[in-house]
């Protein structure tokens, strides 16, 4: 039997991949610049967690916001279909003889197809919202998730290249441990968010990974030229 092989859950996968990516890259360029700067871990775990906290506020509240913006948009381009179905039905049957028309139809299935479609205006208005506009109807308290879905994510991957440096007093020794762990970690996630979305897992995962090592070595650089 043919079984189709579909990615499910995208929005959540896009969000885990947007908290996470942040997450392990932003405070792994924080420490490594805090790191070229003072030897002390202390000071490395507190500008880190600070920056953490921040991180996941400003990211979340910037997915609850994407989100409100979508229903927002959804709603007011619903709103206004529904207007349109009523003070206009032949141009929005037009419209509907123009999407199959796309498909081949004839023009008289076209016109049976509108018809019929006119019959029922909440769903000529749904068919309307997908096909013409190409818009979905957003999950029930999408920004919510969203929100908490990205913050969460970004919290996780900032953890891990602050963790060596709860347990390492000198700053620049942790530095090359969370340089080893992070690094990992992003080929890790590279890989993994590649495959899902359907990219060659090994050059997305080395593409992460040098991402995440250039942000890093530039902040240390320039704490050095700084200090």
């Amino acid at each position: 039997m043919h079984q189709e092989k579909h990615l499910r859950s995208s929005d959540t996968i896009r969000d885990i991949v947007i908290g996470m990516s942040d997450g392990l890259t932003v405070p792994f360029a924080l420490a490594a610049g805090l790191s070229g700067a003072v030897t002390s871990s202390t000071l490395v775990v507190t500008a880190g967690i600070a920056e953490i906290v921040a991180g996941s506020i400003a990211m979340g509240l910037g997915g609850f916001l994407a989100g409100r913006t979508e229903v927002d948009h959804y709603n007011a381009e619903l709103k206004r279909e529904y207007d349109e179905v009523e003070r206009v039905p032949d141009q929005e049957k037009a419209e509907v003889k123009e999407v199959f028309a796309d498909f081949g139809l004839s023009e008289a299935l076209q016109q049976q197809i509108a018809d019929e479609m006119a019959r029922d205006k909440d769903k000529w208005v749904d068919f309307m919202m997908r096909f013409e506009l190409g818009l979905e109807e957003p999950v029930a308290n999408r920004a919510t998730q969203s929100a908490i879905t990205i913050g969460v994510s970004y919290i996780a991957g900032g953890i891990i290249p602050l963790s060596p440096y709860f347990f390492i007093e000198n700053s620049q020794i942790a530095l090359y441990y969370s340089c080893i762990l992070t690094l990992i970690c992003l080929f890790v996630f590279g890989y993994f968010k590649s495959k899902v979305t359907g990219q060659k897992p090994f050059t997305g995962a080395v593409k992460v990974v040098i991402i995440g090592a250039l942000a890093a070595a530039a902040a240390f650089i320039v704490a050095k030229i700084i200090t």
